[in-house]
Formats: structure tokens, sequence, C-alpha cells
């Protein structure tokens, strides 16, 4: 039975000069050869550089890829990995402050809250709607795309991508 081959993006959205070669054995490591990755000045943190490819591998790259990058200082980045068959997609993020965030998308890459989620959601506010919205913010992951907006829109001519919108 052959591997099921999957699509994602992996944007380096803020990472020291000195741990960009690092990121590309990481990558070429878990993705083998891709497209290299072209690095440039990232605007929203002096020193500092961007670069994104759209990769494709083996379904469960991502998750490699996340595990790969996973704990360098300074380093903030996004990996899709995009719905396959018999497998819902998945986003990851991570900044030095808060850590990895990983969630489940559907086809489109909108954020999937599962009804444990959502449960326990309730289950912690005890009422408190308050307490709802802020289980429901956790969930969806708004504390990572709120620190991550920046480091987004700040490439100079690069395109903007937007993984989701809001309202």
């Amino acid at each position: 039975m052959s591997e099921s081959m999957v699509r994602g993006m992996l944007y380096i959205h803020s990472a020291p000069a000195a741990l960009c070669p690092h990121i590309e054995w990481a990558v070429g490591a878990v993705l083998g050869a891709q497209d290299a990755l072209e690095w440039a000045p990232q605007t929203a943190s002096h020193g500092a550089y961007r670069a994104e490819i759209i990769w494709t591998g083996p379904q469960g790259s991502g998750s490699r890829l996340a595990s790969a990058l996973r704990g360098w200082a300074h380093l903030r980045y996004e990996i899709t990995e995009e719905a396959s068959a018999g497998a819902d997609g998945s986003r990851w993020s991570h900044t030095p402050e808060l850590g990895i965030f990983h969630a489940t998308t559907d086809v489109t890459g909108n954020i999937m809250v599962s009804e444990d989620r959502i449960r326990y959601a309730y289950e912690q506010a005890q009422g408190d709607p308050s307490a709802v919205f802020h289980e429901l913010s956790l969930a969806l992951g708004e504390a990572w795309d709120e620190e991550l907006e920046p480091f987004r829109q700040a490439a100079d001519g690069a395109p903007v991508r937007w993984l989701h919108q809001v309202g």
C-alpha cells in the first residue's frame, strides 16, 4: 500500500540569521529535496529573516516539521498540511512566548473545534459567558494569531496570505 502524499505550506515568519541554516537542515531532514528556502529580511523584527515554501510529502509531514522546529528560541513559524483522503488538515503555529499551537482544519482551512473541547469550555466556565469566550479563544489559537499577524504583514513586497478571516 502506497503512502498518501499531501501538500502544505511552511511560513518562517521570523528567525535570527544564525538559525536560518539550521532551519534549512531540519526542513531537509523531514521533507527531503524541496524548493530551497529563500530568506528575506523581516521588517517586523530588526535582524530577523523570513521565508516560506510550498511542500509535498507523506501524510503527517506537517507534524514532523513542527516537531523538528519546536523549541528553538526566537523562531516564529506556521505550518499547514492540507486535508487528504482519510485525514483532516492541520495547522501549527509557534511563537517563542506562547510555544506551539495545533488545530485540526477542514478542506478550506477553517479550524475545527471538537465537541469535547466545546464541552470542556462549558465546564471550565461554570456558567460565566466571558470564561466560555476565553476557552473558545484558546481553542481557536487567537493569541497565536494576534502575535503572528504583524509578522505576516511585514514582509516587504511579499504576498500576504490570510490564513483566516474573522467577522
